[in-house]
């Protein structure tokens, strides 16, 4: 039997239910039921039986989903840590180490916890994610992920030597930075008290060094103890870069508190590496005070060339002024002054009150220090103190020779200059800027490798060897997704002079003032946009009608999660 429609000239179309038979080797077909008054879904479930389907009283008992799990963020981050080769990376056969490895990594960009925390997302009777399923790794405990992670630090040089051969070669530009991390707990023997840049007192912290090539794209790390200092990590950076990674002729670019005089000395000459760094306060004065760094040359230029042999020897300076640097410099001055002079006159008053007046030289001082101490301006002031007064005011020579340097720093290299110009030169220094956004999304803004829980050292060192990884896979998601985010996509657009700051491309700024990308879409940041594309589920499905089987079944994504995944070169 079967259902046919018979178009009649001036009237609707006659529905028939038909039966075909055969007679004397003939096929025939006679009618058994008109259908033309049935209403369409009735008619339509009829052809579907009869076709051998099911048909169904409603929809809701035609199936329910048994349960919809984020899928869109975790392809993509798979799918990124694949294309750049994460995986092989770490060991070139496969492994359930490898797995898990993999998985903390991508964890580590989706959704930053606890090892614990990461354990129970992965399992598959709290799964938050698709990542657990699709690195096979459901039922993994934490102990495993712990394992993994001291599989992980034995594979670290060999892993730092392949990330060296994809982005270093000889002659490369190697940025390298410090920065601090705050610890919680004190059993670990790397953290102890020292310079905070996190700016937790009374934390024990750890230290660790970055290693870049010139666009930022990390390829080394180690981990010190927290009391390490800028300057002895050098060291072991040029061990890492001249034995590590079998590299002679680098360029290795350290700020300046890193890359210091006895630094250069006893590390960088000795081992042939070339470098580039800056020069302290102290020196440009001294500079300007001996008339190697004239003033008057910066009234028509930014960028100038000059040279003290008797000060620096078989070195190239190169003096930059950056005037908006100056105003900004002379603005925050002028707010620090100010803010310290309420402060002070609140010590004067102190001294004139009538009711319980403030008295006692040793009395008065401690509290004047606090106060000149408090915007670190104490040079910049005079104070006159007795058992029952107190004044202050402005040393206004100091504060003129301070500001006459306003906006300038030096540049100092050993790189020739048939090799580097002084505007490349600059312009290396400045790429410093890429390790700092390297440590804010590190630290804070997307993988939070702060505060560490681990009491191991060596656990340590895996957890930020890890973090190091994710920022490696994010880094190159960035890059890709960057249509779609707030950052800049044009690298090379600038072309002013490297000593004025550096200025966002014309497409990012029409990003920025409209919050629309080319095609329309909503511009967003990184972490805006894995929440976007965690709505498009993979959704465990159960129908009914067929024994109460299961199928997966992935959402449709939207026009903009397949801009994101074209982007990465994923299939969802």
């Amino acid at each position: 039997m079967y259902i046919e429609s018979i178009r009649n000239r001036n009237s609707p179309p006659a529905v028939l239910l038909r039966e075909s038979y055969r007679e004397h080797g003939k096929v025939k077909k006679r009618t058994l039921a008109n259908l033309s008054k049935w209403p369409d879904h009735l008619v339509e479930g009829l052809r579907t039986l009869l076709r051998g389907g099911v048909a169904l009283p409603s929809l809701d008992a035609a199936f329910d989903i048994v349960r919809a799990r984020p899928h869109g963020h975790v392809a993509a981050t798979l799918g990124a840590a694949r294309r750049v080769g994460i995986e092989p990376l770490l060991d070139r056969r496969r492994s359930r180490q490898r797995s898990l490895a993999t998985a903390m990594i991508a964890a580590r960009i989706l959704d930053p916890r606890s090892k614990l925390a990461t354990a129970r997302g992965l399992a598959s009777e709290t799964i938050t994610s698709t990542l657990g399923e699709e690195l096979g790794v459901e039922e993994a405990s934490a102990s495993e992920l712990y394992e993994a992670m001291d599989w992980l630090l034995k594979r670290q040089p060999r892993i730092e030597r392949r990330l060296a051969k994809r982005h270093l070669e000889e002659g490369a530009l190697v940025l390298c930075d410090l920065t601090s991390v705050y610890f919680e707990g004190s059993s670990c023997e790397l953290a102890v008290h020292g310079y905070s840049r996190d700016r937790k007192r009374g934390k024990v912290q750890i230290t660790f060094g970055l290693l870049c090539n010139q666009d930022g794209c990390p390829v080394g790390v180690e981990v010190f103890s927290g009391n390490t200092a800028d300057p002895s990590t050098v060291a072991a950076q040029v061990h890492k870069l001249k034995e590590r990674f079998s590299l002679d002729r680098v360029v290795m670019v350290g700020d300046r508190g890193m890359i210091t005089d006895a630094r250069i000395r006893e590390d960088l000459d000795p081992s042939g590496l070339t470098w580039i760094s800056a020069l302290r306060a102290p020196a440009i004065r001294s500079l300007a005070e001996q008339g190697h760094l004239q003033l008057s040359l910066f009234d028509e230029r930014g960028l100038a060339e000059i040279s003290a042999p008797e000060l620096f020897p078989s070195e190239r300076l190169i003096a930059c002024r950056n005037p908006l640097l100056a105003d900004e410099r002379a603005r925050k001055r002028q707010e620090l002054l100010s803010s310290t002079e309420v402060q002070l006159e609140a010590i004067v008053k102190a001294t004139r009150r009538q009711k319980n007046p403030l008295r006692g030289k040793v009395k008065i001082a401690a509290r004047a220090t606090r106060a000149l101490d408090r915007f670190k301006v104490a040079k910049h002031f005079e104070t006159e103190i007795e058992d029952d007064s107190f004044s202050y005011r402005r040393n206004q020579a100091r504060i003129d020779e301070e500001a006459a340097l306003d906006g300038f720093y030096i540049i100092r290299t050993n790189v020739p200059e048939d090799q580097l110009t002084a505007a490349d030169a600059v312009r290396s220094y400045k790429s410093l800027s890429r390790v700092e956004r390297a440590f804010r999304s590190l630290k804070s803004v997307d993988l939070k490798v702060r505060p560490i829980y681990h009491r191991l050292d060596d656990r340590v060192r895996a957890h930020v060897f890890l973090c190091m990884l994710a920022y490696y896979v994010e880094w190159h998601m960035r890059r890709a997704l960057a249509p779609l985010l707030f950052d800049d996509e044009d690298h090379d657009h600038n072309t002013r002079s490297p000593v004025l700051p550096a200025r966002r491309s014309a497409t990012a700024m029409a990003k920025v003032n409209s919050r629309r990308t080319t095609h329309g879409f909503p511009v967003h940041s990184f972490q805006t946009l894995l929440a976007d594309l965690a709505t498009l589920t993979r959704n465990r499905v159960r129908i009914q009608q067929a024994g109460d089987s299961t199928a997966d079944l992935l959402a449709t994504p939207t026009p903009l999660q397949n801009q994101a995944l074209e982007l990465l070169g994923v299939k969802p």
